[in-house]
């Protein structure tokens, strides 16, 4: 008992001393009849505490100070303040909140109450900040930004009603500022979970602000953000109407637009940028819709201007020299790249591979290799060492070829399945075909069931005379992805050039079929199983359909000689010699012509 009663005591002599001490340093800065504020590090009198998380639209406009109550500095009111404050650096929230709010009821001071406000929302409490800030725009109804902050808590609250009325206060209580606030009030609605009610909301404040070009705005962004196109482009021609000089305005009525009349948009961008020739982002966005457009010479005109404008921005090289490329203007993509590089673009790996690319249109393979060589980080890295390997060997260099191949840095199985079958293709144009198989099972081992690496795979095994591995893998393929019509084609038509198991592998091509009813290939292994079944008027007829959906000379070869075979010599030979005038030296036309026409 006895040591109870002296620690409280104690306790309480304590805090006499310090509130004593601290009175004593607050009196020599503060006069007596001040009220209670906050010390000169809180910055929060001046700053709004991070409610939004998009920038404002312009800086909001500066308050009347507020009418402060007359309340003497106690040592009881110090104390509260300076236990809250303490609670808070030290992550007491409960504490800090409440005593904050307390002492905020007490002398319903609003700068106390914005501090209140501050402190329940740093610590994630909107109930308390709800209450701080209703306190504060009560205590000093004419803070707009009282006004503002609350609205915004009560939308991320889920209290759409009162939002509502508190938005529709807060643009009745500034009406000099609406534009600016309805711009505001968007990006706070902007990501509210729900849109629909979110657009609802907008068009019900904008209903009393016909002529406010802004609030025609902020419905047709929410209109688009809900999929309600048709008011989204309403809204946004009203907006443009009031203020035809709004970039804002126009840009976002071209970019509705774009999807059903791009051209009208297109119009609008250019009409405005003859008047505003200036406005660099309607420029950009009118230079991206011509290049959406595939308008190239009309976007590189644009980019051109803005290089013109802007002649140490290597970004505008880069964008023109692209463009360049799309139009086979390899001279001029070549200066502008060069430009681009000169001028000091952050991304030169990227510029390095486009010079690549354009040294391999040029047919200059030593020059395109130097310039992939000089990638060397980003994501053309990878690219670049498989097309200086794709041109070694090309050169005869197989063996360094497959060195690079080997020396690239892969991130995942599909890059590693990959490179194998890029090495893989290599060896096959190499004519090592035993090596490329090698290549192939050896990867699979790794990864068993890569779909792309089976079919290759069996391919390369059918190729090098091994039908089991073929037929194992490919029925492998098929149960682990059972609408992989290639390799139903493949299987069944492995079966017809072998000429065994003919219903079997009709049945796989017609399954491959039904999967691909456009594959001109497909349709040609079907049309070849007819004839291998005897029926020559049906296989004549889907060969005819392959032929027309692709002039393969192999499925000229087939047509061929199942025409030369039902009597059809002349048109055979015909279809044979045409092919064979497009595809000089092809295989599968010259085996066949020999067989049948040995002229």
């Amino acid at each position: 008992m006895c040591t109870h009663i002296k620690s409280s005591i104690v306790m309480t002599k304590f805090k006499h001393i310090l509130v004593g001490s601290l009175l004593l340093t607050a009196c020599a800065h503060t006069p007596v009849n001040q009220a209670v504020q906050p010390d000169a590090g809180d910055q929060t009198a001046q700053t709004e505490p991070s409610v939004q998380t998009e920038p404002l639209a312009e800086a909001p406009p500066a308050e009347t100070p507020p009418v402060l109550p007359s309340v003497k500095l106690s040592s009881d009111l110090l104390y509260e303040y300076l236990l809250s404050e303490v609670a808070s650096q030290r992550g007491n929230d409960t504490v800090a909140v409440e005593g904050s709010l307390d002492l905020a009821k007490k002398t319903r001071d609003p700068r106390l109450a914005m501090r209140a406000a501050k402190l329940a929302l740093q610590f994630g409490q909107f109930d308390s900040a709800i209450g701080a800030l209703k306190l504060w725009r009560d205590t000093d109804p004419s803070s707009i930004l009282a006004r503002r902050m609350l609205s915004s808590v009560l939308l991320r609250s889920g209290k759409l009603d009162e939002a509502r009325d508190e938005f529709a206060n807060l643009l009745k209580a500034d009406e000099s500022h609406s534009a600016q606030n309805f711009i505001q009030i968007y990006q706070m609605l902007a990501t509210y979970p729900d849109q629909a009610a979110a657009l609802k909301l907008m068009r019900d404040l904008a209903q009393p602000y016909p002529r406010v070009a802004e609030a025609h705005w902020a419905v047709a962004q929410l209109a688009q953000a809900s999929g309600d196109m048709e008011l989204a482009l309403h809204e946004a021609e009203q907006a443009r109407s009031l203020r035809p000089e709004w970039n804002m305005a126009v840009s976002l009525e071209a970019l509705l637009l774009q999807k059903n009349n791009p051209q009208q948009g297109l119009d609008m961008l250019r009409s405005y940028l003859a008047s505003y020739p200036d406005e660099h982002e309607i420029r950009l966005q009118y230079a991206r819709e011509l290049l959406d457009q595939k308008q190239f010479k009309l976007a590189r005109e644009q980019f051109r201007y803005m290089a013109d404008k802007n002649p140490d921005n290597p970004e505008f090289a880069y964008a023109i020299a692209l463009i360049s490329l799309q139009l086979n203007d390899f001279k001029n993509a070549e200066i502008e790249l060069k430009q681009a590089l000169s001028k000091g673009k952050k991304d030169q790996d990227t510029v390095q591979y486009y010079l690549g690319q354009l040294s391999e249109a040029k047919n200059n393979d030593d020059e395109a290799i130097a310039h992939y060589r000089q990638v060397k980080n980003g994501e053309f890295l990878v690219p670049a060492q498989i097309r200086t390997a794709y041109l070694l060997s090309k050169h005869g260099q197989l063996a360094e070829a497959r060195q690079i191949l080997h020396e690239v840095q892969t991130t995942d199985n599909e890059q590693r399945a990959k490179l194998a079958m890029i090495e893989a293709q290599l060896l096959r144009e190499a004519n090592q075909f035993d090596e490329a198989y090698r290549v192939l099972n050896q990867a699979l081992e790794k990864l068993p069931n890569d779909i792309d690496l089976l079919y290759e795979t069996a391919m390369m095994a059918d190729k090098i005379g091994k039908p089991g591995v073929f037929e194992e893998l490919m029925r492998k393929l098929i149960k682990i992805k059972p609408d992989h019509a290639q390799a139903y084609n493949a299987l069944g038509y492995g079966m017809l050039e072998r000429n065994e198991r003919i219903p079997e592998a009709m049945k796989l091509v017609e399954k491959a079929l039904q999967l691909a009813p456009n594959d001109a290939s497909i349709m040609d292994s079907v049309g070849w199983g007819y004839y291998r079944s005897g029926k020559l008027d049906e296989s004549v007829k889907m060969l005819r359909r392959a032929y027309a959906g692709n002039a393969n000379p192999e499925i000229a070869a087939h047509l061929g000689e199942v025409l030369w075979v039902r009597g059809d010599k002349a048109e055979a030979r015909k279809i044979w010699r045409e092919s064979l005038k497009e595809n000089p030296g092809n295989e599968p036309l010259l085996t066949v012509m020999k067989k049948f026409d040995p002229q």
